[in-house]
């Protein structure tokens, strides 16, 4: 395989379940040496998160790819030594408990930057490391809620819903490893000194939501749910056809909408000029989609999609997860990569986002048993094997024997 954009950055690790974790994954997928430190007492519970083969949930496979997994207790002193020694020799710390709780422990950020000028701290948390809400408990559905995303989904006539995957958990991990690439830029060029990246769930989410905040600063208008359509923007909604399906369709182009307008029989409404622009269709949203949808409900799924790509209308099929399977721009972009399971058997797990032209991402091993790199680890930093098993015995350390799911 050829060479990774990350290989040389080593990344410790702490943090359970999604945000913190997802964001080291991102690094692991691109080359870091990522060193997942778990507690001995069952490790992350996303372990044992929804579907489970042989006990062990089919997420974390994905979720700690390319991971080692060491098997600490943080709570006790011998512990937190072995993390401010493998600190000393990390790029990257990553961690999403609460603030306080390291520092308690004895490897917060004055600590571990103490002994490693260089390293870059990156903490995911509810509400940030300051201000008033900080040391409140915050998951990624109360960031979604606290950002604004919740109250725009759904209908206006029901209460907000959410979406079905942890959305806010997942945008602040995003921005997580974006501050750590940042951080380790302005590292190289000004003078090797590391930093803090902080990322509050409710701020990632904040930073996704478009207009919102100038609208209401200028106008004090406050945007609610649209159900399926895309709000001041039009076209743009989902549709039901003939045979009880739905389509996506978004024509909110101008030259877009009179394509479309034009193949659904409605050149009326292609050649109006109050229609040339989409301020000017915003105000007549109801009657534009009123004739999409009468179009849509008059013909079969297959036969709208067809008229739609054939008019270079963006437009597609709302897919559940057969759809995307059986997909073949999914099979062609490489979206699906099958695995060998120690034990027999396979499984499937997605491809790597983003695509390297030239040093791509890529899988060595999928998520380890517990433990099951605290011994090479230890040793790697000069803990000796008599102390390994000193560690082991008083229960501060646990050592897998060997890893059940292998690429």
């Amino acid at each position: 395989m050829s060479k990774r954009p990350l290989e040389g950055v080593r990344v410790i690790e702490l943090g359970t379940l999604i945000a913190g974790p997802f964001c080291s994954r991102i690094l692991a997928e691109f080359g870091a040496d990522v060193i997942k430190i778990e507690s001995p007492d069952g490790g992350d519970p996303l372990r044992t998160w929804r579907k489970l083969h042989e006990g062990t949930s089919l997420w974390w496979l994905a979720q700690a790819r390319n991971k080692k997994s060491v098997a600490i207790d943080l709570k006790a002193p011998a512990g937190q030594a072995i993390v401010r020694k493998l600190a000393r020799e990390a790029d990257i710390v990553v961690e999403n408990f609460r603030p306080g709780t390291l520092e308690r422990w004895g490897i917060g950020w004055e600590q571990l930057s103490a002994d490693n000028p260089g390293l870059v701290m990156v903490r995911l948390s509810g509400y940030g490391q300051t201000g008033p809400y900080k040391d409140r408990p915050g998951f990624g559905a109360i960031g979604e809620a606290m950002g604004g995303l919740r109250f725009l989904s759904g209908y206006p006539d029901r209460a907000p819903v959410r979406v079905g995957v942890s959305i806010g958990d997942s945008i602040a991990a995003l921005y997580g490893a974006i501050g750590a690439l940042a951080a380790l830029r302005e590292r190289e060029v000004n003078g090797g000194r590391g930093q803090i990246v902080d990322v509050a769930l409710y701020e990632a989410v904040f930073a996704m939501m478009e207009s919102l905040l100038p609208e209401y600063d200028m106008y004090g208008f406050v945007r609610t749910r649209t159900g399926a359509s895309l709000p001041g923007i039009v076209p743009s909604n989902t549709y039901t056809t003939r045979d009880g399906r739905y389509v996506v369709i978004g024509a909110n182009n101008d030259s877009i909408f009179k394509r479309m307008m034009r193949a659904i029989g409605r050149t009326d409404l292609a050649d109006d000029p109050q229609l040339a622009r989409n301020d000017g269709r915003t105000v007549r949203t109801e009657e534009i989609d009123a004739a999409i949808g009468a179009w849509t409900g008059a013909h079969d799924l297959d036969e709208v999609l067809r008229v739609l790509e054939a008019a270079e209308v963006p437009a597609g099929k709302i897919y559940d997860i057969a759809d995307i399977v059986a997909d073949p721009q999914y099979a062609a972009r490489e979206m699906f990569q099958r695995f060998a399971l120690a034990g027999g058997g396979s499984v499937q797990l997605p491809g790597i986002v983003p695509k390297l032209s030239e040093t791509p991402g890529g899988t060595q091993w999928l998520g380890p048993a517990l433990g099951a790199h605290t011994g090479e680890v230890l040793s790697a930093v000069g803990v000796s094997d008599a102390e390994i098993r000193e560690l082991e015995a008083a229960g501060v350390i646990l050592q897998a024997r060997g890893i059940p799911s292998v690429t």
